[in-house]
């Protein structure tokens, strides 16, 4: 806001506004003072970041945990001139932080795409002449020429509104578009008095206002620009989404807090800092979980050195040989591809993403996507489609007509209108049903008119003469226009939401405003909606030949607005023969049935008319005087106020509009898919209360009948946002469950929900397309933006969905989860290996050459080549496998533990033993067996005969870990199935191969990996002196042995697994009511939504057979059956 405003200008009058900018309403800025301004305020543009730097991605790619540890090794490495492993280390990090930069770059430029597709221009007043200029040249002062379909540039303060609305929802949440006014006089609401300060009135509230990026939705206006950029109210939320908050404790106030304090500050903020830099304290559960993997292998890297020093009792110097197998046993235990594997696998799974409309700008908010357990959306475009439709008509007496079926608001031949009284329940797809034909609509040609015998096969509700003159009405008193677009085979509509849900309605029936004004129905006057008295109204001449009956001698009057106002002035209710005085009884069942539609979430306008004595002809009579003086005066005198009063009296009702913003047709089944999954789903609306309780009960959010719950949670499953607000943390932190709605939201509220279920240690996501939405979207856990949204939302947000569509959040949860599961699988792969290759070099100390040195039972190249080569690609072949059946029955994982469950951690030391076991097995036949235990000399550099039998160990050994790693891969396609038998359910005798090769690449990577090994044993050179083994030939007989040794143990351990039902997932019990931790501090129950069959445990086939003894339900506890909800 410009300093220059003793008070914010919606308190002030046009005057005192032009003064304090040194502007003029009729000539606007000068070229010269523009500039000026120009220079002192800056461009009209948001910080929001914008394009991410590509040396900031880099660095960021640098900044890993792993990435630092392969560092260090690789320096190790040039230090002892060991320049081949010096130099494939490198390799390995050019490669890691090459394929992470490459896709986060990938992604900004993707997001720099959307941005560029909003390039806004302004038409604003300079030296006295209307021009059109960019929204970055806009300063304040400016005059702006605002009309129907503009955005808004700037936070302007108007002072001309001819029937101005605009549509403030991405700012304020609010689906209905706001009527604006000029007057300085702004009332507190709720109250008769003038506001003097602007905290008595909210942004909402300030009608005399308009803000940038709000849409102009009806009418025209201009106005004063007061801010631009970051100081309208559209900037202010975008600055609180960047604003660093300070942890509690790191203040260095000496004064305040006590003389230790800035001693303590200093030191948590030291900490603070060494954590993010090192990656433990910041970024999702995976991140910090595989940075604390990095540096506990690289300490134990450290460890296992000092082992290596101590067994050659620390001579000094350390000889060469020495420190190269303590950098050997070091690199061992450090997953090099892991960083790789996991990049590669995520790149995949974005672009499988990106296809399906969803842009990952952050890879790490995939791999999150699986863990969460709450998800916090908007509803006006999120939930819902943000436009209005006509769900309900009644009509006196007591017809109540209802639209059903209809899938698009825009298109009134998606579904039909019935008599509610004699609907069925039965659904069809009416879209089918079309014809071919063209339908008429604005702009389109007469000859491709659609028949009306043409729809008869829809079986709409007859036209009855009541419901003829209710569409009449609301075409007519209507300034919106729907039509059909040939050339994008789409329905478009502009003007108001309400009014297009009108126009579409009349469309239904082919009578429609265009159609009625071909028909010689001619408007002669027009008074506009106006905000204070909520009502608008239209005067025509009535056409002979009329279907309606009415006089063609006469006009009429058709007249719109709230319930309450159009009753006031109604002294009758019906049309013709059935119209009836409006008696107190009457008025109380027309507001009965208002209360009724209200209760649905919907918004009820009421439609009258009112048959005009005569024909108008300007000062023929005093009510032809009355519309002459409307017709001719724009001014809004008092001789408008009379005209308008002569008019709007003695009306006829002529029905109730129900009208609402429909969920999107895939939100309730989404909405079911994450209650199966274990994740609850909250609506925080600027929406009423009512409407936002209905939504949310039609999409499924909360149960229709809430009084099965129990009472403490019945009472806050709704709530309003100033109740939530006026709770301390104590009080929320209190509630048995957060509210699943909460209605009137601000931004502020928003932000204490994120904070309330992060208390609850719930892992949560915000979704929302306004700019209303971004401080949440910047806090959440996983923020993510509608790509039809603000760019301050985008920036805000790591994942953005280009298709605005709710179940694009469930297909990129389930992505995250397939992700995970994959996760978690090559990690058990890589570090797995990484285990029995650490056992068979710790255990080979114990191999001492006639130097005094131990022998490699694997060399350092081996090593890399089996971490890099042989075990990368069946890695990147695991993070592609496809999500099982069970991935969204199973709950959220748990975020502390992240990848490593005891599960995991327990298989990996399992096989990680068995490995080692069988390959020092095969070291010792190999060497012992057949050389009698001579280790030769200096064998671990050069070869010579003496060392034989160490080469031809070193090669059998080599060739068993790269098939034991290998075949592994195929094991941990399921890490409780047996390989043999993948899918339980499949009834061949031997689908193995079938199983396998389901993921070709993972196929292909394994079967090639098999056979790789023959070039490395054979291939002269490169077996001696790279890989520092040689040829063998009956040492393959050992090799295939062991390997049938360590598949028979995964398949033991599988089976113990099963048998005895050790270290299984908790499941997601369905049919409860369960918010945060459940006593185990672990998050894996689930709001029920209906009776769902329970996933059945991977597999066992025994499980079946068990669960076949309750209906394959799982078992529900007597407390969770009273807590239960009934089917939705």
């Amino acid at each position: 806001m410009a300093s220059e405003f003793p008070k914010h200008p919606f308190l002030l009058s046009v005057r005192e506004v032009e003064q304090a900018l040194g502007t003029n309403v009729d000539k606007g800025l000068t070229s010269s003072r523009a500039a000026e301004l120009q220079q002192k305020y800056g461009a009209n543009e948001l910080e929001v970041g914008g394009s991410i730097a590509w040396y900031t991605i880099f660095i960021r790619q640098l900044c890993n945990a792993m990435i630092l540890v392969l560092f260090f090794a690789m320096a190790l490495s040039f230090g002892v001139a060991d320049y081949i492993e010096g130099g494939v280390l490198a390799a390995v990090i050019v490669l890691n932080v090459s394929i992470g930069f490459y896709q986060e770059y990938g992604a900004e430029k993707k997001m720099d795409a959307l941005r560029a597709l909003s390039s806004p221009s302004a038409s604003v007043l300079r030296d006295g002449k209307t021009v059109v200029i960019p929204n970055a040249q806009v300063v304040p002062g400016d005059i702006v020429n605002l009309k129907m379909g503009d955005t808004v540039p700037a936070d302007v303060r108007l002072f001309e509104a001819m029937n101005l609305n605009c549509d403030e929802s991405s700012l304020t949440g609010e689906a209905v578009p706001v009527e604006k006014q000029t007057s300085h006089d702004i009332l507190v609401p709720g109250t008769e008095k003038a506001a003097t300060s602007e905290e008595e009135v909210g942004i909402a509230d300030r009608i005399n206002m308009a803000y940038a990026t709000t849409v102009v939705r009806k009418g025209r206006g201009r106005g004063i620009v007061v801010a631009t950029g970051m100081q309208t109210e559209v900037g202010k939320i975008a600055a609180s989404t960047s604003k660093k908050r300070r942890k509690a404790g790191r203040s260095m106030n000496w004064k305040k807090y006590g003389k230790t304090q800035p001693i303590k500050g200093a030191a948590r903020r030291t900490y603070d800092f060494l954590g993010k830099f090192l990656g433990l304290t910041e970024g999702t559960p995976l991140q910090i979980k595989l940075a604390k993997l990095a540096y506990l292998l690289f300490f134990c890297a450290l460890l296992l050195a000092v082992i290596v020093f101590g067994v050659n009792k620390f001579v000094s110097p350390l000889p060469k040989e020495v420190v190269i197998y303590a950098i050997s046993t070091g690199i061992a235990i450090i997953p090099e591809s892991l960083v790789a594997v996991l990049t590669i696998s995520m790149v995949v799974a974005t672009t499988v993403m990106r296809k399906a409309n969803v842009v990952v700008r952050d890879l790490s908010a995939l791999e999150a996507l699986g863990g969460v357990t709450n998800i916090c959306s908007d509803k006006t475009g999120t939930l819902t489609q943000g436009a209005m439709i006509v769900k309900n008509v009644w009509l006196p007496p007591s017809t109540v007509y209802k639209v059903s079926g209809s899938t698009d608001p825009s298109d009134p031949y998606k579904g039909t209108v019935g008599d509610q009284s004699q609907m069925t329940d039965k659904k069809r797809d009416f879209d089918e049903e079309r014809t071919t034909q063209a339908i008429k609509f604005d702009g389109v040609p007469d000859e491709k008119l659609n028949p009306r015998s043409q729809q008869e096969q829809k079986k709409m509700a007859p036209l009855t003469p009541e419901l003829r003159m209710f569409m009449l009405s609301a075409a007519l008193c209507n300034l919106a226009t729907v039509r059909y677009d040939d050339g994008e085979n789409a329905w478009k509509t502009t003007g108001e939401p309400t009014e297009i849900a009108l126009q579409v309605f009349a469309h239904r029936y082919d009578r429609n405003k265009k159609v009625m004004e071909a028909m010689g129905w001619k408007q002669v006057a027009e008074f506009p909606f106006d905000s204070t008295i909520k009502r608008m109204s239209v005067v025509y001449d009535i056409p002979p030949g009329n279907d309606a009956d009415l006089d063609p001698d006469s006009s009429i009057v058709f007249t719109k607005g709230a319930v309450e106002r159009i009753l006031d002035l109604c002294a009758y209710a019906g049309v013709g023969e059935a119209r009836e005085p409006m008696t107190p009884e009457l008025k109380d069942k027309i507001l009965s049935q208002m209360t009724d539609f209200a209760s649905l979430g919907q918004r009820v306008l009421a439609v009258a008319y009112r048959p005009w004595k005569g024909k108008y002809v300007p000062g023929h009579s005093d009510e032809s005087d009355a519309i002459s003086a409307a017709a001719e005066n724009v001014t809004g005198n008092k001789s408008e106020d009379a005209a308008r009063t002569a008019v709007e009296k003695d009306l006829s009702l002529l029905g109730l509009a129900g009208i609402y913003d429909p969920p999107r047709r895939e939100t309730s089944p989404s909405i079911y898919e994450c209650s199966k999954a274990g994740i609850r789903v909250h609506m925080l609306t600027g929406d009423h209360p009512e409407t936002a309780k209905a939504i949310a009960k039609e999409v499924g959010i909360i149960p229709h009948n809430t009084g099965v719950l129990p009472s403490g949670t019945a009472e806050t499953v709704v709530m309003k946002a100033t109740d939530f607000d006026k709770m301390s943390e104590v009080e929320i932190d209190a509630l048995p469950e957060l509210p699943l709605v909460i209605a009137r939201c601000a931004p502020e509220t928003k932000s204490r929900m994120v904070e309330a279920l992060r208390r609850r240690n719930a892992f949560m996501a915000m979704t929302g397309d306004g700019v209303n939405d971004a401080p949440s979207l910047s806090r959440a856990d996983v923020g993510i933006a509608m790509g039809s949204g603000s760019d301050v939302a985008k920036s805000a947000a790591k994942i953005v969905l280009t298709d605005d569509k709710f179940n694009s959040i469930v297909a990129a949860i389930k992505e995250g989860r397939r992700m995970f599961e994959n996760i978690q699988k090559f990690v058990l792969h890589l570090l797995s290996s990484n285990v029995g290759e650490v056992i068979l070099l710790i255990a080979g100390l114990g191999f001492q050459d006639d130097t005094g040195f131990s022998v490699f039972p694997i060399s350092p190249l081996e090593i890399l080549w089996i971490n890099m080569v042989t075990s990368s690609f069946p890695a990147f072949g695991l993070g592609r496998e496809k999500a099982s059946a069970e991935v969204m029955r199973k709950p959220p994982h748990d975020k502390r533990r992240g990848v490593f469950t005891s599960q995991i951690l327990a298989d990996m030391m399992v096989y990680g033993l068995l490995m080692g076991i069988c390959t020092l097995m095969t070291f010792v036949i190999v060497v012992y067996g057949m050389y009698g235990g001579h280790l030769g000399h200096d064998c671990n550099r050069v070869y010579s005969e003496s060392c034989t039998a160490v080469f031809r160990a070193r090669a059998a050994v080599f060739a068993e870990l790269t098939w034991l790693i290998l075949l592994s891969a195929w094991e941990f396609k399921d890490i409780r199935r047996s390989m043999f038998r993948l899918n339980p359910d499949d009834t061949s005798r031997f689908p193995l191969f079938k199983d396998l090769y389901e993921n070709r690449f993972l196929f292909w990577a394994v079967t090639i990996g098999l056979f790789s090994v023959f070039p490395t044993v054979y291939i002269p050179y490169l077996n001696r002196d790279v890989f520092k083994h040689t040829s063998i030939s009956w040492e393959w007989g050992v090799v295939i042995g062991m390997t049938i040794v360590y598949v028979l143990g995964i398949e033991a351990w599988k089976y113990t697994k099963r048998r005895l039902n050790l270290l299984d997932d908790h499941k997601v019990v369905q049919g409860t009511w369960s918010q945060g931790e459940e006593g185990t501090k672990r998050f894996y129950k689930s709001m029920g939504l209906g009776h769902i069959k329970s996933w059945l445990s991977a597999g066992r086939t025994e499980s079946r057979s068990k669960a076949g003894s309750t209906g394959g339900l799982t078992p529900v506890t007597t407390q969770q059956r009273t807590n239960s909800l009934p089917p939705v």
